[in-house]
């Protein structure tokens, strides 16, 4: 598997909230990105409680998604309900970890598909054929006013409530999971991002850096580096997957 990331503290904040993950796997690769939010440490907490819970399943449940004895749609809807009970619970439990939350965007590749799970306002995008294509929806509230068309995607860049999410884990009893599945082609690109990418380097700067070098890792390290370079507000982290098969 031909994969790399990189995660960065960013510029502003004093601590990266953000986790990710990759298993190396050859013939199931999973891989996933959280963006935490909440004070005293939460954000950090929630984003590394759902990183360590995929972790753990992708582990667990292996040879079972091999057997194709559990589907990979019920993979990611199991692994991200058990993060939100277990966000949820150690909020409550916690009085400094109330409101806590993350976004998380997780990937899985199996026989030439993508499947991704989806809650927030990170991303998942897929490179092909020198463009670039965003395979997720934001939920967020600027997003939607987007969608609904009382904003441009112009006014959406510097909207005032830009950082409002309408949907993350850990923050309710029960969550909607977003899944998508994609057929990929050789040498498709798979990046999974958080907004603290997004929200400093524009898709057009992210394929240009694409479009740079085959070395994955390299193009990982760019992003970031621009994303510091324009500003570095939030944290920001970049998981890229090329297809090779």
């Amino acid at each position: 598997m031909n994969c790399g990331s990189c995660s960065h503290v960013g510029k502003v904040r004093d601590t990266n909230q953000d986790s990710y993950y990759i298993n190396h796997y050859d013939e199931l690769p999973i891989f996933a990105v959280a963006d935490g939010m909440g004070g005293h440490n939460g954000g950090e907490i929630a984003s590394e409680i759902t990183i360590e819970i995929i972790k753990t399943n992708a582990d667990i449940y292996l040879n079972k998604l091999l057997e194709e004895k559990l589907s990979i749609e019920s993979f990611i809807k199991k692994s991200l309900t058990l993060s939100n009970e277990e966000i949820f619970k150690a909020a409550n439990e916690n009085k400094s970890y109330k409101g806590m939350g993350t976004t998380v965007t997780m990937g899985c590749i199996y026989k030439n598909k993508l499947y991704i799970g989806h809650i927030g306002d990170s991303r998942a995008y897929i490179a092909r054929d020198n463009m670039i294509t965003r395979l997720t929806k934001d939920h967020s509230l600027v997003a939607e006013l987007v969608r609904n068309g009382t904003i441009t995607e112009e006014e959406a860049i510097n909207h005032p409530q830009k950082n409002i999410i309408t949907r993350a884990l850990g923050t309710n009893n029960d969550i909607e999971i977003d899944i998508y599945t994609y057929d990929l082609q050789k040498n498709d690109i798979i990046l999974l991002c958080t907004d603290g990418l997004t929200n400093m380097v524009s898709e057009r700067e992210i394929i240009e850096l694409i479009n740079t070098t085959e070395d994955i890792q390299v193009i990982c390290d760019a992003l970031i580096n621009k994303a510091n370079d324009n500003g570095g507000y939030d944290n920001s982290t970049v998981i890229i997957i090329k297809v090779d098969k």
